[in-house]
């Protein structure tokens, strides 16, 4: 079989996140969709996470040094046409990311998706509160779309959303902090049959309904999501456009998610592969 070789590159795709041993979530999640969506990925690493299908017993923060110098070998040779931010684990890492996006214009002439990783997917708080801090005086006045889930919602602002009227209050409240786009993902409102997401720019809230599927094996979902919504923005498709693409995606790897290991398994975006 022969294969005629591009002969341009395709759109580029940088995540900035923990790596993930499991290969679940994190950048590893990152990369599959990536690859699935069409885009090259190309990876910052800021934590290495020892983690499993069980859950995370233990992760090594990446010097923030190293992790600025990372975004800027890339941006600065191969060029990057969206990034995305996942677990920064730490306020020092999180200053040093907005400073190394200032310095190759993510958030500024590049779209910049800011996935807070404040709370597991039981609820517990994974950031201390400095780097709650950093957060939001940091990377969010430089974020093009913020997706924070309804635990992180409560992290960040307080807000224990009930409702979709809450999701609505919490945008608002969330897009104060600077960015241009708030998503504000509703799978954790248990008592909702749907998964409404709630996207808002200060003008119009747009609403993205979806199907919740009684499945266990979730993990990586905010990272797929996220991830699918970088790649359509590196194409050039506005916000949206991009949300509605990463919503349709996040849906399909939901459903067609499998069991790994003795735990919770991933969403798979494999299902792209087979259409």
């Amino acid at each position: 079989m022969s294969v005629t070789p591009l002969k341009t590159a395709p759109p580029k795709a940088l995540t900035i996140a923990g790596s993930d041993s499991g290969g679940g979530a994190g950048l590893q999640a990152d990369l599959r969709t990536f690859f699935a969506c069409g885009v090259h990925g190309m990876t910052a690493v800021t934590a290495v996470t020892v983690q499993n299908s069980l859950g995370v017993t233990g992760y090594t923060e990446i010097p923030p040094e190293t992790v600025a110098a990372q975004i800027e070998a890339v941006a600065g040779d191969i060029g990057v046409d969206a990034a995305k931010t996942g677990m920064l684990a730490s306020a020092a890492i999180i200053e040093a990311v907005a400073d190394a996006c200032d310095r190759v214009h993510i958030g500024r002439t590049i779209p910049f998706v800011v996935d807070p990783v404040a709370a597991s997917m039981h609820g517990h708080q994974l950031l201390r509160d400095d780097a709650l801090d950093a957060l939001r005086g940091k990377l969010f006045p430089r974020a093009t779309l913020i997706t924070p889930n309804l635990d992180e919602v409560r992290l960040l602002t307080g807000i224990e959303v009930r409702s979709h009227d809450d999701q609505r209050k919490a945008a608002e409240v969330l897009l104060e902090y600077g960015s241009k786009w708030v998503l504000v993902k509703g799978g954790h409102l248990w008592d909702d049959p749907g998964c409404l997401d709630v996207l808002y720019d200060g003008t119009e809230f747009i609403e993205f309904p979806g199907p919740r599927y009684d499945v266990k094996h979730t993990h990586g979902s905010g990272d797929t999501l996220a991830s699918s919504i970088t790649s359509r923005l590196a194409r050039g498709e506005d916000v949206p456009t991009a949300v509605a693409f990463g919503k349709e995606f996040i849906v399909k790897s939901v459903a067609a998610a499998y069991p790994l290991g003795g735990g919770v398994g991933p969403v798979s975006p494999l299902w792209r592969l087979e259409e």
